[in-house]
């Protein structure tokens, strides 16, 4: 039996989503027994390439100048320029591309004159920026020496100019991270994603069915394996599906990942089972080993699995598998996945953005689920929170060895939720003691047991950058999601890893229930400051969304707000709406709240008042309160802990 993890489109384009390489070095632990084959495949890399590539262009900008042809009407700014520089982008695309994966470092010699590459609206960015009156705009970024960032920069402002241009006249729903992510995203009905995948396709649609139909004859599959992570991947992996039963009708189609852990839990349109035989709920691993176990006697009983029994969607957990330990989960393997076609971009001037769509890293978990697993706005009550385990310090170094070896990559993302302090010591420290050099970063809580020593201690194994839940930076509001952090104890804490030269980044919401506009003034302040007293250095604000499996979206009347009546489920469910009684605009903060940290990550606006990045007018009903929060609240913390 042959089976293929396929990853569909899209996801992170500079390396591989982890769930094939993961369920790949689980699934070769018991290939003998199951006389089973493995192999994987990634077609979100597969796509980009397919499109971003001279005949991919030249296809949309031949489509785009017929139907300029055929209309008087004037197209999009991003379309207009397209179309008077096409020739110019078709020739080159090639090799930006080439340049982006990192096999002709030459070419940024080139690229910095701002000659070589067409330049469309993305490129405002650049001549509108905080070195607009420069003779060299981009000097306040990458300084007299940084070519190869510019031109890595340059090149991925070329690659967002020519996605616009597909977005905008090829396929809506096309984007570089995402994949129709509409018709998925907290969707109650299939309606939308059926009528879609039935409906006359796409360029880009078509490129993906020819992907498909490629790939399933180069391997042949029995079963074929369908990740969803995200809302932008299920479009992709439904068109995939979708080919797969015209060329390959015998193979059996599983579809599993975050998406359907998360959003499908509800699941009864039994027009789902069109295109897939079986859905897998949670982690992976004890599933799929019921499943293939299953399809080789179907007296085996399923594990966690959506089907569809005469007519009816019906879930079946009757295999008494334990969920696999991390222990025994096996280490991940790229193998079979082209690592040399993948491509670093470099849009956002975001340093912790960078670290997420530059280079190659590989990924692995340091923990599964979450050790804190008691914040009111995540969802808890899920498996891959509420079941926490660690795995060894050794045996984590054995892995970590291992992918090395096969990657050549020393780079390494730990996935955790949080990773746990005390699991981090052990991995620093057995690292160090076995002369393991690597370069790693991962996610963690701002608590009290990440000392100015233990953060000296991770730097010395090789973490380079952090990134921590903030939130909203308000006591009271912190108390309330049961964040079990202060701002004065995050400040604290990230400047401890500041101070070991570890890079931070912090995650901020607005929009959380009861939020008041005093809070959210307030809350820039004590950012500001975080970034004034160098605590922080990277930063992003979220808008808050309320999630079915939350505490908050369990029991909305202990958090002050009222969830709306929602439409009858037949697909997906996550976000809810709600009714906060606090009655504040939210969305009239957004833009000034992402305009100030875009200032402040460029070391610009510290001194500002921050209501002076909120746009007001005769047409403001917004009253924008005063700070109350004390100038040197931040600082006085810091000096507390000294």
């Amino acid at each position: 039996m042959r089976l293929l993890l396929v990853t569909p489109p899209m996801t992170q384009l500079n390396t591989p989503y982890p769930a094939t390489a993961y369920l790949t070095g689980f699934l070769r632990q018991h290939e003998a027994r199951l006389g089973l084959e493995v192999v994987q495949a990634d077609l979100a890399i597969e796509l980009f390439l397919k499109v971003f590539s001279r005949a991919g262009i030249g296809r949309i900008l031949e489509a785009l100048r017929e139907r300029a042809a055929e209309t008087d009407a004037e197209p999009p700014e991003a379309i207009a320029s397209f179309l008077a520089q096409g020739d110019r982008y078709v020739a080159t695309v090639d090799a930006a591309i080439r340049f982006l994966q990192g096999k002709d470092p030459g070419l940024a010699l080139r690229i910095v004159t701002r000659e070589l590459l067409p330049e469309g609206p993305r490129f405002a960015s650049i001549d509108q920026g905080p070195g607009a009156d420069l003779a060299d705009p981009l000097a306040w970024a990458f300084g007299a020496l940084g070519i190869a960032d510019r031109a890595k920069h340059l090149a991925s402002l070329f690659v967002d100019d020519l996605a616009d241009v597909i977005r905008l006249g090829i396929a809506p729903d096309f984007e570089l991270a995402r994949y129709g992510e509409r018709l998925a995203a907290s969707a109650p009905s299939f309606d939308d994603l059926a009528e879609a995948l039935e409906d006359a396709p796409t360029i880009i649609d078509e490129l993906l069915d020819e992907l498909t139909a490629e790939v399933i004859a180069r391997h042949r599959p029995d079963v074929l394996g369908l990740t969803a992570p995200f809302p932008g991947n299920v479009y992709g992996a439904f068109r995939i599906a979708r080919t797969t039963r015209i060329v390959a009708s015998k193979t059996r189609i599983v579809l599993g990942g975050g998406y359907v852990n998360t959003e499908l839990r509800e699941l009864s349109d039994p027009r789902v089972f069109a295109y897939v035989d079986f859905i897998t709920v949670d982690d992976g691993e004890a599933p799929l080993l019921a499943l293939l176990d299953h399809l080789r006697d179907p007296a085996k009983p399923l594990k966690r699995t959506f089907v569809r029994r005469d007519g009816r969607v019906v879930f079946v957990d009757d295999a008494p598998l334990h969920d696999v330990p991390i222990r025994d989960a096996g280490t991940p393997t790229y193998a079979g996945l082209p690592l040399d076609r993948y491509v670093s971009l470099f849009e956002m001037l975001n340093p912790m953005h960078r670290l997420w769509s530059d280079g190659r890293w590989n990924k692995l978990t340091i923990a599964h689920g979450c050790y804190w697993k008691q914040c009111t706005f995540c969802d808890v009550t899920l498996d891959y929170i509420a079941r926490y385990e660690r795995a060894p310090a050794e045996l984590l170094v054995d892995r970590i060895e291992a992918m090395v070896a096969e990657t050549g990559q020393t780079g390494f993302h730990f996935v955790d939720e949080a990773a746990p302090p005390a699991a981090l010591r052990a991995l620093a420290e057995a690292l160090i003691a076995r002369g393991v050099t690597i370069t790693w970063w991962g996610n963690v809580r701002f608590e009290k047991a990440f000392t100015p020593e233990l953060a000296q201690l991770l730097a010395r194994s090789g973490c380079v950058a952090i990134s921590g839940g903030l939130e909203v930076a308000s006591d009271r509001l912190l108390e309330l999601m049961k964040k079990g952090v202060t701002v004065e104890q995050v400040a604290r804490v990230t400047r401890a890893f500041t101070e070991a030269g570890v890079m931070v980044h912090a995650y901020l919401m607005y929009g959380f229930p009861t939020e008041t506009a005093q809070e959210t003034v307030d809350s820039l302040e004590r950012v500001r400051q975080l970034f004034a007293e160098g605590c922080i250095q990277s930063a992003f604000w979220h808008r808050f969304a309320a999630t079915a499996h939350s505490p908050i979206g369990q029991r909305p009347e202990l958090f002050g707000i009222t969830l709306r009546k929602p439409p009858a489920i037949t697909f997906a469910k996550n976000d809810v709406l709600f009714d906060d009684p606090t009655g504040c605009d939210h969305d009239f903060f957004a833009t000034g709240l992402k305009k100030a940290l875009y200032n402040f990550m460029h070391g610009l606006g510290l001194d500002a008042d921050p209501r002076s990045w909120f746009q007001t007018g005769k047409r403001n009903r917004v009253t924008i309160p005063r700070v109350t929060v004390p100038p040197d609240l931040v600082r006085r913390a810091l000096a507390g802990a000294r």
